[in-house]
């Protein structure tokens, strides 16, 4: 990632300033190493407090920060020799989803996943993460080679939902999703998800359905955002804050429901305050769960798959 000035939300300038005094003490060589190895304690200690004690609309906040990592950053951090592959061989190349062939340590793996963009034009260019039918097509085309070929998969969620201009829905919007969901559940091959930022509505479930499902520590997962939850609900936005609390959509609420199976914890805090920290966690999270699913046969992994999602939630029949 670029070396850009961090965009610093409200809770994180207890962090920022006590950093800030770290890096001035080591320019100026005014104090000790033993001074310096004391503020470093002081400052690991106060990342902890400040990023766990956290509401659900702060890390909303974090999810969505603008120098997040995205997946375009792991694809170039976590994978080796990345070939992207375009199109969806019916209409076109949505930028808003990325997906080709890489290497994970020594295991060939088909990437696929959402990609937001980092400056403007770029946000601009990909939709800001917001896929059309044939981003979710191209998806699917690459997890179907992926098996033709014997390749696991590695799915990145990042999207605040799938896009709802008119065009789209002219393409057969909901049906794309719905094949997503539909065939995703017979690929023979495994398949490992990673929500790494925001997991939004129908758009992130399309690229969603996996063996494994893991989620970055401040990442979050939601059938809508806080402020479509809001306006429905209380019929304003300015309630996106209650509706981020009661949609239960933050990793611990994830995990405790089982929707998620582990959280990825991020280093330093936050994933964009040390993007190669935690791109090393979660790609010892990725070969750790690879090598479990690697030896499972493909009917017993598509069974276990359809069990694992036939599980999820409470219900009772009158």
């Amino acid at each position: 990632m670029e070396n850009k000035p961090l965009k610093v939300l409200e809770f994180e300038n207890p962090v920022v300033e006590l950093q800030g005094r770290i890096e001035d003490l080591k320019r100026g060589n005014t104090a000790g190493a033993g001074e310096i190895a004391r503020l470093m304690d002081r400052l690991a200690e106060l990342e902890k407090k400040v990023y766990r004690d956290l509401s659900a609309w702060e890390r909303v906040s974090l999810a969505r920060h603008p120098m997040r990592p995205s997946t375009n950053d792991y694809i170039r951090m976590i994978f080796d020799e990345f070939e992207e592959l375009h199109g969806d061989r019916y209409y076109g190349d949505d930028p808003a989803v990325i997906g080709g062939i890489a290497r994970l340590g020594d295991q060939p793996v088909m990437v696929v996943g959402h990609e937001k963009g980092r400056t403007t034009r770029e946000r601009i260019a990909r939709n800001f993460g917001m896929a059309r039918p044939e981003g979710f097509r191209k998806a699917l085309r690459l997890m179907k080679m992926a098996e033709k070929f014997n390749m696991p998969i590695v799915s990145f969620v990042d999207t605040p939902g799938a896009y709802p201009g008119i065009d789209a829905e002219e393409r057969g919007q909901p049906r794309a999703i719905a094949d997503n969901l539909k065939e995703v559940f017979d690929i023979g091959t495994p398949i490992i998800v990673a929500i790494i930022g925001e997991g939004g509505s129908g758009g992130a479930l399309a690229l969603a359905v996996g063996d494994v499902i893991l989620m970055l520590e401040h990442a979050i997962y939601s059938v809508i955002s806080p402020e479509g939850c809001a306006a429905i609900l209380w019929n304003s936005r300015d309630k996106a804050a209650d509706a981020a609390s009661a949609l239960k959509l933050t990793s611990a609420d994830c995990l405790r429901f089982g929707v998620v199976d582990a959280v990825i914890n991020e280093s330093h805090g936050a994933a964009h305050r040390d993007p190669e920290g935690c791109a090393r966690l979660l790609k010892e999270a990725l070969l750790e769960h690879l090598e479990k699913l690697d030896n499972i046969p493909p009917d017993t992994l598509l069974r276990r798959r359809e069990d694992r999602f036939l599980a999820l939630g409470d219900y009772g029949e009158v």
